[in-house]
C-alpha cells in the first residue's frame, strides 16, 4: 500500500459544492463530495474532519462500499504491522513473521470471502487446518489469538463491525488432553557438560558470547547487542542495560548483573583488542578479519601478487557487525555437528 496524501480541498464544477480529493492507503484515488457550497463553513468543517481521520488512520477510507474481503483486511493489517513490529534499528521482529504466517493460513481458506462473515465457525476451521499440518497445541492457541488480534485492529480502524470480534471470543482455546492436537515437549535447561564440550568448536567471538550467556542466563538477543557503552563498570558487580529488549514497550527497564565469571569472560575477550565503547563486543565481521590477520601472520612464504588482496570489490553479503539470535543459534548447531555433540539451543541457557 502507498502512503496516503493530505486531501485537497477543491470545488465541484457541476454542482458548485466542495469536494475532498486524496490518495488513500491502498493507493486508490478518493473523491468525496462535502456538504455545503465551496468555501462555506459547513464544507470546511467536513473537510477538517476527513483530514483529522486520515491523520490518525491512513485506512480510514479503504473500506469498499460493498464490504471488505479478508484479503483486503489482511493486506491492510500487514501494512500497519510492518511499522508497528519494527525494532529501534528498523528491522522487523519475529512477531511480524508470526503474523505473516497466520495471515497466510487465514487467506488460504477465506481470502476472497467477506470479512464481515468471518466468525467462530471460520476461526474453528482455520484452527483445524493448523491441527492437520501438525502444529502443537500451544502454538495453535497463540496463532488463534493472533487472528483475533488482527480482527481487533480492524474493529479499531472501523473496517469491520465489533460483533465479529465478540463472536470469535466465544471460541475457547485448545485444552491439554481434550484435543487431537499434539503436545510439545517441554524445553529443559541444557546440561553444563554439553555447553563445555561445545565451546572448543565455536569461533572465538561466538564462544565468548555463549560463555556470557552461560554465566548470566540473559536472552541471546540481549547478549548479541552488548557494548561497553551499555555496561556500568563502576561497582564490584557490573550492570548491563541492553538498549532494546522485549519488554521495553511496557516501560520496563532491564538491568542484568554481570558477576565475576561473566566479567572474566569479557575481560579475556577484550585482551589484545582495541575496541571503541560504541562497538559490539561480539562481531562476526571482526572475527573474520582477526582470523585472516592471524593466517597472514603465520604465513612463512611470500604471497603471490594475486594473493595480496583477494577481497571482492563489491561483495553481495558481508558478515554482520554483531551476532543475532539466529546466527548464534546456527553457530552452536554447526559446533555441535563438528564435535558430534547432542544438539542444544542457546535459549536453553
Amino acid at each position: 500500500m502507498k502512503r496516503k496524501t493530505v486531501p485537497s480541498y477543491l470545488p465541484h464544477k457541476q454542482s458548485g459544492r466542495a469536494r475532498a480529493v486524496w490518495t488513500d492507503a491502498s493507493g486508490a484515488r478518493r473523491d468525496q463530495l462535502l456538504p455545503g457550497k465551496y468555501d462555506s463553513e459547513e464544507s470546511k468543517s467536513a473537510y477538517a474532519r476527513i483530514v483529522a481521520e486520515l491523520a490518525v488512520s491512513p485506512l480510514a477510507a479503504v473500506k469498499p462500499a460493498n464490504g471488505m474481503t479478508i484479503n483486503e483486511m489482511l493486506l491492510a493489517y500487514l501494512t500497519f504491522a510492518k511499522s508497528y513490529y519494527a525494532g529501534a534499528d528498523g528491522k522487523l521482529g519475529k512477531e511480524y513473521v508470526c503474523m505473516v504466517g497466520v495471515a497466510k493460513r487465514v487467506r488460504e481458506l477465506y481470502g476472497h470471502t467477506d470479512a464481515a462473515d468471518f466468525g467462530p465457525l471460520a476461526l474453528r476451521a482455520v484452527r483445524q487446518r493448523m491441527i492437520d499440518v501438525d502444529l502443537c497445541r500451544g502454538v495453535i492457541n497463540h496463532h488463534i489469538n493472533r487472528v483475533r488480534r488482527i480482527f481487533r485492529w480492524a474493529v479499531a480502524e472501523q473496517l469491520i463491525d465489533v460483533a465479529n470480534l465478540e463472536a470469535m471470543r466465544a471460541l475457547p482455546g485448545l485444552q491439554r488432553g481434550r484435543t487431537e492436537a499434539r503436545e510439545s515437549k517441554p524445553v529443559k535447561p541444557v546440561a553444563d557438560e554439553l555447553v563445555r564440550a561445545t565451546l572448543p568448536f565455536l569461533p572465538v567471538h561466538a564462544r565468548a558470547l555463549v560463555e556470557v550467556l552461560f554465566h548470566t542466563g540473559m536472552r541471546p538477543s540481549e547478549a548479541c547487542m552488548m557494548r561497553l557503552a551499555d555496561i556500568d563498570r563502576t561497582g564490584e558487580t557490573w550492570v548491563y542495560r541492553p538498549p532494546h529488549h522485549k519488554t521495553a514497550h511496557h516501560g520496563i527497564e532491564r538491568a542484568i548483573p554481570l558477576g565475576p565469571q561473566a566479567r572474566a569472560v569479557i575481560l579475556d575477550h577484550l585482551r589484545g583488542r582495541s575496541l571503541d565503547p560504541s562497538e559490539y563486543l561480539f562481531s562476526p565481521r571482526r572475527q573474520r578479519e582477526e582470523r585472516f590477520a592471524a593466517m597472514r601472520a603465520k604465513r612463512k612464504s611470500k604471497p603471490q601478487p594475486s594473493q595480496i588482496n583477494r577481497k571482492k570489490a563489491n561483495p553481495k553479503k558481508l558478515p554482520g557487525e554483531r551476532y543475532t539470535q539466529d546466527s548464534v543459534t546456527w553457530a552452536v548447531a554447526a559446533a555441535c555437528r563438528k564435535g558430534k555433540i547432542e544438539h542444544w539451543h542457546p535459549y536453553q541457557l
